[in-house]
């Protein structure tokens, strides 16, 4: 297959290899070749987000330009490690097809899997035992301390859960929210800045538990109500801006008015 320049398609990812190889060679841009994997890890945290924001959006074209800004990532830290000796994208690219291969016996081998629950059993206990050669000492271990902290509860959570750590019904897990919130009450009566925080932590990680528990994922949850928030907001301002009004000159109660309409909107 060839593009409209006629070039052939399969060899674009080597071409855009090279091309990160002379961004950053002597006569290159200078601000590629000032960077370091430590002044990249804004851009890789804010492409994935956008990534994120184009399936969101259901635009084709956005994700195709998103995917191919966080492709460029893993080439720029890929080309930085070359340099140093460390490795290079080959080498990126051969790791993973050999995890690839190895976490699917069910495809490669001679194990079975049936079901797509049955391929994610086989996948975690694989996992465990590559770790375990690995010498983590903590079920817990191999989580990024920088995941968004909802995400991160989640896959704790989940984790513990899988050595049984797990509550045996719904009804307990909802019970344990209620007691951390009677318990962020009681640090509110103190007034005990120190105290809220920690409950007011216990809750969210009681209510992290209870999406778990539903199979709910709580860090999709959050983002999608601040999207459908800023949403309704948006329609608040919109509509005051129509009326020649803003919020100084607007009552709470016209207000809620407006964000009931903004809801019933989304219907």
């Amino acid at each position: 297959m060839r593009d409209e320049g006629g070039r052939m398609k399969e060899n674009r990812f080597a071409e855009l290899v090279k091309l990160m190889t002379r961004l950053r060679g002597p006569g290159g841009c200078p601000w590629d070749g000032e960077q370091s994997h430590e002044s990249l890890k804004p851009y890789l945290i804010e492409e994935t987000y956008e990534v994120i924001e184009a399936i969101d959006e259901g635009s084709p074209d956005m994700l195709k330009e998103e995917l191919g800004d966080l492709l460029l990532q893993v080439v720029f830290h890929s080309e930085l490690a070359r340099e140093k000796g460390e490795f290079d994208i080959n080498d990126v690219m051969e790791g993973l097809i050999n995890k690839l291969i190895s976490r699917h016996p069910h495809v490669f081998g001679d194990a079975d899997a049936k079901s797509a629950e049955d391929v994610l059993v086989q996948w975690h206990k694989l996992k465990a035992e590559e770790k375990k050669v690995k010498e983590r000492d903590s079920v817990l271990a191999g989580i990024p301390p920088h995941l968004p902290s909802l995400q991160r509860a989640h896959k704790i959570s989940q984790k513990a859960a899988r050595v049984g750590f797990e509550w045996g019904h719904i009804d307990q897990v909802f019970e344990k929210v209620k007691e951390e919130i009677m318990e962020f009450e009681q640090a509110v009566e103190k007034n005990s800045p120190e105290e809220m925080e920690g409950e007011l932590g216990d809750i969210l990680f009681s209510l992290v538990n209870v999406g778990r528990f539903l199979e709910v994922n709580p860090e999709e949850a959050l983002r999608k109500t601040i999207s459908r928030f800023i949403k309704r907001f948006r329609h608040i301002e919109e509509t005051l801006a129509e009326k020649g009004k803003d919020f100084k000159g607007t009552s709470l109660e016209e207000m809620d008015e407006l964000w009931k309409e903004a809801k019933s909107l989304e219907k």
